[in-house]
C-alpha cells in the first residue's frame, strides 16, 4: 500500500526547498579564495603518494602540514617513513583536505603538486610557521626530519557532492598564489564561541530573518568577510546555512556590529 505524505512531511519539503533556493543565490567567497581560506587554516590532509614498495600503485597516509605565506602547504616529515621516501623518489603527490570530514557536501580541497625540499635559508622561518601551526612539535629537531614544500600544478575545489549545488573549479598554481585568505576567518572560533555559548537564540532569530527558513535551532560554525555559516535544525532534520552579512567585514570589529544590526531587524520584524 502507498503511504499519503502527511503535513508534516510536506512542510519538510517546503522548508528544504527553500534551503535549496536560498543556498544557491546567497553571496558567499570567491571559489578560489574560499579554497586557500580553508586550506591556510587547515592543519591535517590525506598526502598520496608514487608507492615505491608497491609499484605502480598510490600510497595514502594522514599528515599534518602549515602553509606559508603563498599559501603552499609545508610538511614536517621523518626520512624514515614511506612518505618521504616517496617522496624524495617521485616528488609529484597530492593532499585532500575535508573542511568538514563528517559532511561529504561540504568543501572538499585537493592540491596536486610536486614536493620540494626547503633550503637551508629558509628553514628558520618555515620552522616558525610549521610550529605557529603546531606548538607541540618539537620533533621538527630530530636528525631526521626535513621541511617539505608542496608547490601546487592544480588546486581543485569541490562542493555539494551528491547535492543539487554541486561545484567544483580546477586553478592554476599563479591564480592560487595570487589569491587572497579571507582576513576575517581568522576570528572563527572567538566569534562563533561567544555567540553560541551566549547568544544561541540571537543566532537563530537572524538565520529565520535573512533566509526566510524555519530552524529549531542554529549553531554558527565559521565567519568570512561575506557572512556565516550554521549548523540548524528542523523538525529532527539537520542541514547547514549559509547567511550573508549586509556588507562586507572589513574588520573584526565590523562583524559584531552586523550581527547587532541584523538581530535588530530581525526583532522588529518579529515585534
Amino acid at each position: 500500500m502507498t503511504s499519503i505524505p502527511s503535513q508534516s512531511d510536506a512542510a519538510v519539503d517546503q522548508v528544504f526547498q527553500l534551503i535549496e533556493a536560498h543556498q544557491e543565490k546567497v553571496a558567499r567567497l570567491p571559489p578560489i579564495e574560499e579554497a586557500k581560506t580553508v586550506l591556510y587554516h587547515s592543519t591535517r590532509s590525506v598526502l598520496s603518494t608514487f608507492s615505491q614498495k608497491h609499484e605502480g600503485y598510490p600510497s595514502g597516509s594522514m599528515v599534518d602540514f602549515a602553509c606559508d605565506d603563498n599559501g603552499f602547504p609545508i610538511l614536517a616529515v621523518s626520512n624514515l617513513a614511506i612518505h618521504t621516501k616517496d617522496l624524495l623518489a617521485n616528488p609529484k603527490c597530492s593532499l585532500i583536505i575535508a573542511k568538514d570530514p563528517e559532511d561529504r557536501a561540504d568543501i572538499i580541497i585537493t592540491l596536486y603538486g610536486d614536493a620540494v625540499s626547503v633550503l637551508e635559508n629558509e628553514r628558520d622561518v618555515v620552522r616558525t610557521t610549521y610550529l605557529a601551526r603546531h606548538p607541540d612539535a618539537v620533533w621538527v629537531d630530530f636528525d631526521d626530519f626535513i621541511f617539505l614544500r608542496i608547490e601546487p600544478k592544480v588546486v581543485r575545489f569541490v562542493s555539494g557532492v551528491a547535492t543539487s549545488l554541486f561545484h567544483s573549479e580546477e586553478f592554476t598554481n599563479n591564480e592560487f598564489r595570487e589569491a587572497k585568505v579571507d582576513q576575517i576567518y581568522q576570528f572563527s572560533k572567538p566569534i562563533t564561541s561567544h555567540m553560541n555559548k551566549d547568544h544561541a537564540n540571537d543566532t537563530k532569530l537572524i538565520v529565520q530573518h535573512s533566509t526566510s527558513v524555519p530552524v529549531d535551532f542554529a549553531y554558527m560554525l565559521d565567519v568570512d568577510s561575506l557572512g556565516f555559516n550554521v549548523k540548524a535544525g528542523y523538525k529532527d532534520k539537520n542541514f547547514k546555512l549559509r547567511v550573508a552579512f549586509p556588507r562586507r567585514a572589513e574588520e573584526r570589529k565590523d562583524v559584531k556590529a552586523l550581527i547587532i544590526e541584523m538581530l535588530q531587524a530581525a526583532k522588529s520584524r518579529v515585534g
